[in-house]
């Protein structure tokens, strides 16, 4: 099981608009292999040491230095927290707090100091996790089945679930009569599968509430329908898994889920594209740095494609946007295309974060503008 802790839009926000005399940001893929964490320990103490190697090169002041490398110290050697672990994990890091997150995507190692926090990594895990649950719903079983990139599927355990639908009812079968001789055969098995699948849902909402992974319903189609008139989370995917999913393990139902997964992160990406291209006949699109930079500073992106895994060093103006772009990582620079993107959530903008082939041309950023600037 990938145990997970993803940013709130709160959580955003805040780190957004934090800043500080010193801030670190160390990114480092991760192993949810409890026994198999040696490797991430070691590799955080290296990123560690990259950043005291800035951070000394800045002149930065000796005593909140040793504060903040002994915040990161302490979690390398912090055996309870690596116990626990996704494919990724975010650290900021002050000299007076720390703040982690564990992500489903593996990410590149990088480590940036600043006075400000780099967020591009979190927000790959909000928009494209790659990740997602199963729910294998049948009149005599319901299963929550985990699916990731690339870890075997699991079954999770869900707090009030029922077990099937004739105890989710209190029958000894749903095909009977109430007690009024009302309710029976297949209007009254309709009925009762009703309130099975709203007990479901009630259930599944103390785990999915606030989150954003998609769900997809293994069913037979009289039940997908049912379920689906009765659900309230805003992420069940409209293609679903055919048939009794009684009949298939949790490695078939992830091996069904996969492609449609990789079907809804093409659809959307797909949607954007041909919006962004639309808008490129209007001038309200680019994927010139200095203009997307100058449009954000002024509140003018609607929505912002990022590449991931690619970091432009040097600043931008606060009061008009300009670009000053630098050979290499400092701590008197940060990422240029972070920036912009932290200015696109700030003014109520979208950010997406994605691999740099699914960018227009595989451009660094490409956004859509509110209006033509």
């Amino acid at each position: 099981m990938l145990y997970l802790d993803l940013p709130t839009a709160a959580d955003l926000a805040d780190l957004a608009t934090q800043r500080t005399d010193l801030a670190v940001s160390i990114v480092l893929p991760t192993t949810p292999v409890s026994t198999e964490t040696d490797a991430d320990r070691i590799l955080l103490k290296n990123l560690t040491k990259e950043a005291l190697d800035q951070l000394e090169a800045a002149g930065a002041d000796k005593r909140r230095v040793r504060d903040l490398i002994e915040e990161l110290d302490d979690l390398v050697e912090d055996n309870e927290f690596w116990r626990f672990q996704a494919h990724g994990l975010v650290v900021f890091a002050t000299p007076d707090n720390l703040r982690t997150f564990r992500v489903p995507n593996a990410l590149e190692p990088l480590v940036k100091v600043s006075d400000r926090f780099h967020l591009k990594p979190l927000l790959r895990s909000v928009n494209f996790c790659n990740a997602g649950y199963v729910l294998a719903l049948a009149d005599g079983s319901v299963r929550l089945i985990e699916v990731s990139a690339d870890l075997p599927a699991t079954e999770v355990k869900v707090v009030g679930m029922p077990r099937d639908a004739a105890s989710a009812v209190g029958e000894a079968s749903i095909a009977t009569r109430s007690y009024s001789g009302r309710i029976g055969g297949s209007e009254g098995k309709k009925v009762r599968l009703r309130q099975y699948a709203r007990q479901v849902d009630t259930a599944l909402r103390g785990l999915l509430a606030g989150g954003s992974a998609p769900l997809i319903l293994a069913s037979v189609e009289s039940l997908d329908a049912i379920f689906r008139s009765v659900n309230t989370y805003p992420h069940l995917a409209a293609t679903g898994i055919e048939g009794n999913p009684e009949r298939l393990s949790a490695a078939e139902l992830a091996a069904a889920a996969r492609p449609i997964l990789d079907a809804l992160y093409r659809s959307e990406i797909a949607a954007w594209n041909a919006l962004y291209s639309q808008r490129v006949n209007e001038d309200r699109a680019t994927s010139d740095i200095a203009r997307v930079a100058r449009a954000a500073t002024y509140g003018a992106v609607q929505s912002l494609l990022v590449d991931m895994d690619r970091v432009v060093h040097g600043t931008v103006d606060e009061t008009d946007g300009t670009v000053t772009l630098a050979d290499e990582a400092s701590a008197d620079t940060y990422g240029v295309i972070d920036e912009i993107a932290r200015r696109v959530l700030l003014t109520g903008g979208e950010v997406l974060s994605v691999r740099g082939a699914d960018l227009p041309e595989e451009h660094p950023l490409a956004a859509i503008l509110r209006y033509a600037i």
